[in-house]
């Protein structure tokens, strides 16, 4: 039994607990969805896919896009998004190219996980804006600015990211570790790189995810979470609204 099961006892039901980030964010988009009435959604950044290697069941079912009936392209720079199981369409990005859509193509963008990733930012928004329909959203998780997270990041090189990671989160593989650059990661950044959007957010400090397999670490970070400030929360959700 994993000990995180004693900890969360409501995980025996289907393997999540009331704490989980990626239920939390999930919920947000899929009510972005319905209610933009989404027939073509881009999964911005979408990798291989990592999660649906160890999801299951109703987890599996929420980050799958394509529940919603929405016909799904996953994109990223990294030729491996060829893998990714869960999309209609998948599609390889040029670096400092224009994103490969017409405009306002989109109803609904879903970025989990990799604006702590972009270079250039400025660029990037203007292309999100560019294929998201008016009244259409972005939706975004990454990592807060002022988090222990971005800190402990920015402390270590990104050459060893790679090498930290594989101590502090076993699963996880090095395929899927990017370097980090921090550049819209805070609700002031978002607002002048997205002028003219309304924008939602919320910060949050869900279960611990780097933790060394350690059930004594993982009670020492749940705590902390417990205590940090809303300020300083591990994570930031945004929800960006292009208005019409």
């Amino acid at each position: 039994m994993d000990f995180r099961d004693r900890i969360h006892p409501e995980r025996q039901v289907a393997g999540f607990s009331a704490l989980d980030g990626t239920l939390r964010f999930y919920n947000f988009v899929q009510a972005a969805i319905r209610q933009s009435e989404a027939r073509r959604i881009l999964d911005f950044g979408a990798g291989r896919g990592a999660p649906f290697d160890t999801e299951t069941g109703w987890m599996r079912q929420v980050l799958d896009l394509r529940q919603s009936g929405a016909e799904v392209w996953a994109a990223d720079v990294d030729p491996v998004v060829e893998e990714h199981p869960a999309s209609d369409h998948r599609v390889i990005l040029t670096p400092g190219e224009k994103l490969p859509f017409a405009d306002a193509f989109f109803d609904v963008v879903v970025s989990d996980w990799t604006f702590e990733h972009i270079q250039q930012p400025e660029a990037i928004a203007n292309e999100l804006l560019r294929v998201t329909r008016p009244g259409g959203y972005i939706c975004a998780r990454t990592v807060n600015a002022y988090s222990y997270l971005k800190l402990a990041s920015s402390l270590l090189p990104n050459r060893l990211h790679s090498k930290a990671l594989g101590s502090i989160q076993p699963d996880r593989k090095e395929i899927d570790v990017f370097p980090t650059v921090y550049k819209m990661n805070s609700v002031a950044r978002i607002r002048a790189l997205f002028p003219n959007c309304t924008i939602g957010w919320y910060r949050d400090s869900a279960d611990p995810s780097y933790f060394f397999g350690s059930k004594v670490v993982y009670r020492a970070f749940l705590a902390l979470h417990r205590l940090l400030p809303n300020s300083l929360a591990v994570t930031i959700c945004f929800f960006i609204r292009k208005n019409d």
